[in-house]
């Protein structure tokens, strides 16, 4: 079974807003154009580009939440594939391929940058999302299909 990809967002400086997109362009080996963890500038890689490269995040989890994609600080938003699922496989999205690589447990800031007086750590315990690496580059749009491996359900 498929997913589908119903929100993208970037963020071209740590700390800094997020930018919600229709399309992305995934670079291999470095994360997506225009955000801050492709150059190496994002808040848990920086000085090391190529590392935690893109963030996933089931958007069913927003519901209700009080929280947008936005505030998250997670690149691509899914709905309709279990994103545990994915680590340790390959998938694609548009036509970027992708490595799920671990669990990406959620932390405080999101509240702190987004002045939410909720806490995000909390509101998402064990559903933090994914953090994937490209293993080739492509183009993301959002309603894009998540592909998973065959046999990963």
């Amino acid at each position: 079974m498929n997913g589908t990809v119903v929100a993208l967002c970037i963020g071209p400086v740590a700390g800094g807003s997020m930018q919600l997109m229709e399309e992305v362009e995934a670079i291999a080996g470095q994360g997506l154009k225009g955000d801050r963890y492709a150059t190496g500038e994002g808040s848990f890689n920086k000085g090391k580009q190529g590392n935690r490269q893109v963030t996933l995040m089931n958007a069913i989890f927003f519901d209700g939440s009080g929280f947008e994609f936005r505030d998250s600080r997670r690149n691509i938003f899914v709905q309709g594939v279990e994103l545990m699922w994915l680590i340790g496989r390959e998938f694609q999205i548009g036509t970027a391929r992708f490595r799920g690589l671990k669990y990406c447990d959620p932390c405080t800031r999101p509240s702190k940058l987004s002045g939410k007086q909720k806490s995000f750590k909390e509101t998402f315990f064990d559903r933090g999302g994914l953090i994937a690496e490209v293993i080739e580059g492509g183009i993301i749009k959002t309603g894009d299909p998540v592909i998973p491996p065959p046999n990963s359900y």
